[in-house]
């Protein structure tokens, strides 16, 4: 699957910036016969407040036959369901292929279903590929994969026929695209490698294939990736590991030039320990005590208000911890 980003920073939905949890990934097709997924773009990056586009509308992600393009980051709350299903899916257009009509709501008229046969099957596996990636990603299964129609039935979207109209021409539904996301999911994804040994001090690359810092986290941008190595700076907080999105994490520290070994500033992230591969072991013993800059935030005589304080710190995405003396 060719995933390529490119959010719509003109749509209200966007500028909106409501966060979500993904429980779930809604299928829609886009009921638009041959306008593949770069177009749609130039079609909805735009305000309807400012009366730019006549629709308040956006998804995170349209798929064609060649390629898939996102809109919107996975954790904004789209405009896509017409229902509840917005605070909880991530939302994923299927382009129809042209050469027909639509009459009387979803008819699909003059659609020849041998002539899109191989449309179909590539448009099918590439959201496919794209469901997987993202059941990974937040840590879901196919069972929480449901088409628009069903939304509907559930009460939880807009009253929509997609994409059970479309796919039953091709003896498809959504319970066999459900079966073959799971079937995906259960094929093997190659040797793991062991993330228990990366400790304080290591110096570490961040893989290629990582999207997010941690599931549900902020987008890994490419340079974070591209240019540098990183050193691994804490592995816990309070005794203990910190988890985030359920996954062990450290906080990466000091970046180091690939090139030449020079260290500079580093992003001060909490990162999965599985989105990393070690470069070199750090020789530190374990016994020796590790020393650490320290940033205080406040000082209180009320506990409630520390408490306050602290949430809104964890909120921010900085670790954090209450100290009385």
């Amino acid at each position: 699957m060719n995933l390529k980003t490119k959010y719509m920073t003109r749509n209200d939905c966007y500028k909106a910036g409501r966060k979500i949890n993904p429980k779930g990934i809604m299928i829609h097709s886009t009921a638009t016969p041959g306008v593949m997924a770069a177009a749609w773009f130039s079609r909805w990056n735009k305000s309807y407040q400012a009366g730019e586009i006549n629709r308040q509308v956006c998804v995170h992600a349209f798929v064609d036959d060649k390629e898939a393009w996102q809109y919107l980051p996975w954790d904004h709350r789209g405009w896509h369901a017409g229902g509840t299903a917005n605070n909880t899916h991530i939302g994923i257009e299927i382009c129809e292929p042209g050469g027909f009509s639509y009459s009387g709501g979803s008819n699909m008229v003059g659609y020849n279903v041998a002539k899109n046969e191989a449309y179909f099957r590539k448009a099918w596996q590439n959201a496919v590929e794209l469901c997987v990636k993202l059941c990974r990603k937040y840590r879901l299964s196919e069972q929480d994969i449901i088409c628009h129609s069903e939304g509907s039935k559930r009460g939880i979207a807009s009253n929509h026929a997609d994409v059970m109209h479309w796919f039953v021409k091709h003896k498809e539904s959504t319970e066999t695209f459900r079966a073959a996301v799971r079937s995906a999911l259960n094929k093997s994804s190659g040797p793991t490698e062991t993330i228990s040994s990366i400790k304080v001090g290591d110096v570490v690359e961040v893989k290629s294939s990582a999207n997010a810092y941690y599931p549900g986290g902020p987008s890994i941008p490419d340079w974070v990736k591209r240019n540098s190595y990183h050193k691994v700076t804490q592995a816990v907080s309070n005794g203990k590991p910190v988890v985030r999105g359920g996954r062990e994490c450290v906080l990466l520290g000091r970046k180091v030039d690939k090139g030449s070994g020079k260290e500079s500033a580093g992003i001060m992230t909490w990162i999965d320990k599985g989105a990393l591969r070690s470069i070199n072991s750090s020789s530190t013993s374990p016994q020796e005590k590790q020393k650490y800059y320290r940033v205080q935030v406040g000082a209180f005589t009320n506990k409630n208000n520390a408490n306050t304080l602290l949430e809104k710190l964890k909120t921010a995405g900085f670790e954090g911890f209450i100290k009385y003396e």
